[in-house]
């Protein structure tokens, strides 16, 4: 099964902490035993909220925010796609996560599993190819 493993921070406490060389190491670690095991199919940090923008789709139209959205009480500050074989696998390798207390004592790893095509009902996709609904391979 697939996974997204998302880190999430708050935003209030966005602009904080930076990195260090330490907290890169231990990541970088991390990653490699993930890619090593075979779990590891992607993953990315992200840029702070300042840099990005929010589309807002309501019932009167559709609007859009710049950031930062220090408002926010969770914002999702990187994430990973790993492939697991369940859910408690990836809760383990979750727990396994570096943790640095200087992005505050509370930090989540929210983990969601994606939908595979055998979700959903096959009716939904009569008079589709279902290759045309999978990811572009970009080469």
């Amino acid at each position: 099964m697939r996974v997204l493993v998302m880190t999430k921070g708050s935003g209030a406490d966005e602009e904080k902490a930076t990195p260090t060389a330490e907290m890169f190491e231990q990541m970088r670690a991390y990653n490699e035993q993930l890619v090593n095991a075979g779990i590891m199919l992607g993953g990315e940090g992200l840029q702070p909220s300042a840099k990005g923008a929010q589309v807002v789709f309501t019932g009167t139209g559709t609007s859009v925010v710049d950031g930062p959205f220090a408002e926010s009480k969770e914002l999702i500050a990187g994430y990973w796609i790993w492939e697991v074989r369940s859910l408690e696998e990836a809760v383990e390798w979750a727990k396994r996560c570096p943790y640095d207390p200087r992005y505050g004592a509370d930090q989540v790893l929210e983990i969601r599993p994606f939908y595979e095509m055998a979700d959903f009902d096959a009716s939904l996709f009569a008079g589709y190819e279902t290759e045309s609904l999978a990811p572009r391979e970009d080469g």
